[in-house]
Parts: C-alpha cells; structure tokens; sequence
C-alpha cells in the first residue's frame, strides 16, 4: 500500500501576493475551476478578512467548487477566523488555515508578544476554528527559524485543539533540503500527539530550493501534504511549483512510494492559464511546463529520441498536457462550436450574453488572423475578463505612424468612464508614442516598472502578441495583460488593465504563512 500525498494549491492566495499579480474575483473564480479540473486536494481560495474583494473571490470560488476542500487563510484572531467561516459557507467541503508567528525575531519585531502570549493565542484561535469548521490547518510563521522546543510546545497545544493538519513554513526560504526534512521529523518524533494530525510543507524558493526542500520533508521527514502554486508563482522568488513535485512524485514513484491524485494532463492548461492571467511569463527552460522542457536541439539527443524516446525523456509530454498546436477554428466556424470549445477548455462564461460578446470578438480576430488555436482562445477571454462596471479605461481605436528616419506618432482613442478622449503624441517608437498618448490625458502619475512582450502562440508571425505592464503607484503594483496580433494595440490594452487596476481601489493585507 503506498500513501496519499495531499496537493494542498496557494496560487489564489499565496501566490497572488508576487507584486501585480492580484486578480479579479471572476479571474480568481475561473482559475479555481481549472484546479478542480487539475484534481488538486486542496485548493487556498484567499485570504477572505484582507479584503471586500478578497472576501467575495473565496465566497464564489466555495460556491462553485465541488471536488475540491476550499480554504482560507485566517490571522489567529476571531475576526479573521470568522470571516473565513463565513465566506467558506457555501463549500461542500471547507478548511480554515490559521497562522501565528514562532520565531523570536517575528514575535519580538513584529508581532511584539511574548512567547506566552502567542501561545495563548494560537490555542484559542485553534479552539475557536475548529467550533466553526471540521477541517482547521495551523502554521507557525516562520516556523524553520522557530526554537524547536518552543515550536513543540505550541503544536502539541493546537493539535490538543483540534487542528488535523500542521503546516512548517520556511518563510524566507533559508531551509537546505537534509536539515529541513530532520526538523520536520524531530517534531513529529518529540510531539506526543503528532499522529492525530497530517504534517505539511510550504517553502519557498529565495535560495531556489523551494521543491527540493518540499520533497526533502516529505522524503525524509514524513509529511504528506505539500503546499505549492502552479508555475511557483509567488512573492520575492516565488513558492514550491506545484507541476515539478507532482512530477517527481509520479516520475520517481520507485523512490518516493507515494500516489497523487492530480490529473497531470491539466497541469500545462493550468499554467497556461495562471501565466496568462497574471501576466508572469513562464521562462522558457522551467521544468515541466517551460517551451523548452520537450525540446531537443542536439543531435545526439534527437537520434535517440526518434530511435527511443526513453533514452532522453523520463516522462511523455502528452502526459503533462502538451500537444502540438491544433487549429481548432476559423473564420467559418459558428456560435455553438465556438462554445463547445471553450467547455472543452474549462472557460465557463456567466450569460449567454457572455458567450455573444466572447464570440464577437472571436470574429474580429478571425477576420485579421487566419489560424485560431487554444492559446489565442484563453487570451481572447481572458482579454475581457474585467466587467463593464469595472472597466474604467477602454480601447476605442489606436492609429500610428513609424517610418525611418521619422520620430513615431500614435493617435488614440478611448473611454474614461463611459466618455471618448482622443490624444496623439511622439515617441521613440510606436509603443512609446502610444503610451505617452495615454497617459497625456490620464495623468496617472504611475512608475512603468515591466514592458514584457510574448508570442501566445509559435511558429508564425500570425501570432498574437501578449504584452505585459507593470505600473506602480502609490505603493500599489499591478499588472496589465492585453493580446492582439498588432503588438502596438496590445500594449495600449495592456496598460489600460493596469490602469483599470490602480484605478481599483480595493484595499489587501499581506500575509504571508
């Protein structure tokens, strides 16, 4: 019999804290499905008391999801705590995560609690959790930094309150794989009731061992629930990447004698998705999800590959939900395929109003781009994810001139709440002229941080081009995402979704755990 290793998934929170990439609720909700879809165990919606918003993305996403136990991160207080209670509401199966620091810097510097105190507090807030939920997680922040003995106390105490899962954070990423799966082992072997609860990960990758330190505690420390974002999306270096320790796990089963329950065919979808959605290009060489990762330029390489695909590949690209570009529509094809492939690709829309709008402007993409294939799709969608109500700044037109020799100008047109403005200027490109254009008449006063282009799909120059912009202003970063096939039209959608961002004024509370 080989155990259950539990995907316990933090993009929608954890992952939403790298800089910019905050997410609508519809964004968040759509994402929720593809995991649900991608069978991951556990799936942390949000942190429901940061935020109104924040509050309404865990709410939908525990009204919609079905499979998956829906959780929320919640401070070790009673307001946090029921917050997320009462956005949990709707699930079938739900889970409060609560945290509370344990290392002597973030008690004394940040927290400014003694060790009593935070004692205390973690075994009421434990207590009052496990009244409002059946399934309650406990992470001590900064727990890899924590003074072992006190760690202990703290977790035999909440595990005494009912906690079923006990998570050890390496918060700042400072852990090395051996010593941070003997710490792991050390506490479940001093704790005298650490079998009444399932022993966690969730390590995070500054010095770029976030994976090897996940499975180091599952290997050698016993854990058997990984936390982890898809892509490794996450602040500073990002988290542990969902897709590689899936990957290990089912790949090295010799080693690790562990079953997942994903469904690995999901996990390329799932990044498509995330990377589009957030803006974080995937790098081409990341392992699993990467262009690059099937890709064999050596000739050496690619004889044996023809002659044997085992002799240069350990796992089948097919397997993790590659697949060569089909074309799955054009110009010709009507409403009800369009919307059966968009079923196929997990992309539920509200109203039928909704598909009308997304077909629409699936024509007017057509007409100009001969070859529509499923990236062009999940952009296309994704392009108008913001709602009417939302939508501050809009896209009207955009017209440009560049020629050698010549200083570029862009004319441009667009809609600040619902009225027109039209605005030219020069500048040192197209791209540049356009955005000056803008901002002449917006006066947002934002810091342009990222100008990133990338090509949706490959191998033609018929290939939308996804631009992303990262604005700061006021100590608020975000990202805007917009494709197009003119790379200029997409820049200017882009930096509109950034300024729809800032012009948001929704208020988060970082935390990490």
């Amino acid at each position: 019999m080989t155990d259950k290793l539990i995907i316990f998934d933090t993009t929608l929170r954890d992952g939403e804290q790298s800089p910019g990439a905050s997410m609508t609720k519809d964004e968040k909700l759509r994402i929720a499905r593809q995991l649900e879809r991608l069978r991951v165990d556990v799936i942390e919606a949000g942190f429901a008391a940061s935020s109104n918003g924040d509050f309404e993305a865990v709410k939908a996403i525990a009204g919609h999801i079905k499979e998956s136990t829906v959780c929320s991160l919640a401070r070790a207080n009673d307001r946090d705590i029921a917050r997320a209670a009462e956005a949990l509401k709707g699930a079938p199966r739900a889970r409060i995560h609560t945290f509370i620091a344990t290392s002597e810097l973030h008690m004394a510097k940040k927290l400014r609690m003694t060790r009593e105190q935070v004692l205390e507090q973690a075994r009421l807030a434990v207590r009052f959790a496990r009244n409002l939920c059946d399934d309650v997680e406990f992470s001590p922040e900064d727990g890899y930094r924590s003074d072992p003995d006190f760690l202990c106390q703290v977790l035999e105490a909440v595990i005494a309150e009912g906690a079923g899962t006990i998570n050890i954070p390496d918060t700042v990423g400072y852990a090395v794989p051996e010593l941070y799966g003997h710490f792991i082992r050390q506490l479940r072997e001093r704790i005298p009731n650490s079998g009444k609860a399932v022993w966690s990960v969730h390590c995070h990758n500054d010095l770029g061992m976030a994976v090897a330190n996940s499975l180091a505690g599952v290997k050698l420390g016993g854990a058997r629930q990984v936390e982890c974002t898809i892509n490794g999306l996450g602040e500073r270096a990002g988290n542990c990447s969902l897709e590689e320790v899936v990957m290990a796990v089912k790949t090295r089963r010799d080693y690790y004698g562990l079953e997942v329950g994903i469904d690995t065919t999901q996990i390329v979808p799932a990044s498509r998705m995330v990377s589009q959605t957030t803006g974080f290009v995937v790098q081409p060489n990341k392992a699993v999800v990467g262009a690059n990762a099937f890709a064999h330029a050596s000739g050496i390489h690619q004889d044996g590959v023809l002659k044997a695909r085992d002799t240069y590949e350990i796992m089948r690209a097919e397997d993790v939900g590659w697949a060569a570009n089909k074309i799955v529509l054009g110009k010709l094809s009507g409403r009800n395929a369009f919307k059966q492939r968009l079923q196929e690709l997990g992309i539920e829309l509200e109203s039928e109003a909704e598909v009308n709008a997304a077909f629409a402007r699936f024509k007017d993409l057509a007409d100009r781009k001969s070859e529509i294939f499923d990236e062009d799709i999940i952009a296309l969608v994704g392009d108008e994810s913001v709602t009417a109500e939302q939508e501050h700044y809009r896209l009207l037109a955009l017209a440009q001139h560049s020629e050698t020799g010549e200083r570029p100008h862009a004319n441009v047109s667009f809609a600040i709440g619902g009225h027109e403005h039209r605005a030219d200027a020069d500048g040192n490109g197209p791209v540049d002229a356009s955005l000056k254009a803008i901002e002449s008449v917006v006066k947002s006063g934002a810091e342009l941080l990222l100008y990133s282009v990338n090509a949706i799909t490959s191998g033609s120059t018929e290939s939308q081009g996804e631009v992303t912009v990262r604005l700061q202003h006021g100590g608020r970063v975000v990202n805007g995402v917009g494709a197009d096939p003119d790379i200029v039209v997409a820049s200017a959608k882009a930096y509109l979704a950034a300024l729809n961002k800032l012009h948001s004024k929704t208020e988060r509370v970082a935390a990490q755990g």
